[in-house]
């Protein structure tokens, strides 16, 4: 085994773009995961999908031959119901209906306090974005669930994400946005805590395939192993926008588990 990987004890793993596009699994990634788990190394999986419940996401995964269980999914939409239940938030969501189901619970009646915003293609348009403006001047407080430039589409085609509109939020209404999702470091330890693996981060690596919203910010901080492939949104030249040096770029998360395997 590569010395790099010598003292890994675990793996977070993206999941749109690193284990699948859209309802296409990458290259021989079902039977790279058997494999790394075979190891004994321990593996969860860390995600910024919004446009879904949770529930509905780890069906999907089953349904593409992935073996996972839903508690080792980690995803920023959960991150945020758990941040608009602590702030007791009265949120305007602007989220897609399948990711709303995850929200049923919570009460959003006006006036709101918060503003929610996710990956929601069908609904972030002029009326939305202005009904959010409109309650961030009235006091809400603005929540983005992740603020990823763009995702990759199953035809390999780039799509502007949630992060422009969040920051034009910012810009209009002068008012900066907690972020939940990847990068921020509580999102990541999360699942280092479920891992036991709180206390030693640098045993860990994070795999995935976008090098500023996966491999960024507290998975830079927290000294994770950082591995970018080269599937999804990936695009060429990317590893050269890393802060840090990458400890590897593979063209698939199968090539990565090869290498941690060999």
């Amino acid at each position: 085994m590569p010395s790099r990987f010598a003292s890994i004890k675990g793996v977070l793993l993206d999941l749109s773009g690193t284990l699948h596009i859209d309802n296409a699994v990458t290259p021989r990634a079902v039977e790279a995961l058997k494999l790394l788990r075979n190891t004994g190394i321990k593996v969860r999986f860390v995600t910024n999908s919004t446009k879904t419940s949770d529930a509905r996401l780890h069906a999907k995964l089953s349904k593409l031959g992935f073996e996972l269980s839903p508690s080792e999914i980690f995803t920023s939409l959960s991150a945020a119901k758990r941040l608009v239940q602590q702030h007791n938030y009265w949120p305007l969501l602007i989220l897609e209906d399948e990711a709303l189901e995850q929200f049923t619970d919570i009460n959003q009646d006006e006036p709101y306090n918060a503003v929610v915003i996710g990956l929601a293609p069908s609904k972030l348009d002029y009326r939305n974005m202005n009904r959010a403006f409109t309650a961030l001047l009235g006091g809400a407080d603005l929540v983005g669930i992740h603020r990823a430039k763009y995702y990759a589409s199953a035809e390999g085609q780039l799509s502007l994400g949630p992060g422009g509109f969040i920051a034009a939020l910012e810009f209009a209404a002068d008012k900066k946005a907690v972020l939940v999702g990847k990068p921020a470091r509580a999102f990541y330890e999360l699942a280092l805590a479920d891992m036991g693996l709180l206390e030693s981060p640098e045993s860990v690596a994070m795999v995935g395939d976008d090098v500023l919203a996966d491999l960024g910010g507290g998975a830079l901080e927290l000294g994770l192993l950082r591995a970018l492939v080269k599937t999804g949104k990936y695009r060429e030249g990317d590893e050269s926008k890393a802060e840090v040096p990458l400890a590897g770029t593979y063209n698939t998360f199968a090539d990565f588990v090869d290498a941690v395997v060999s």
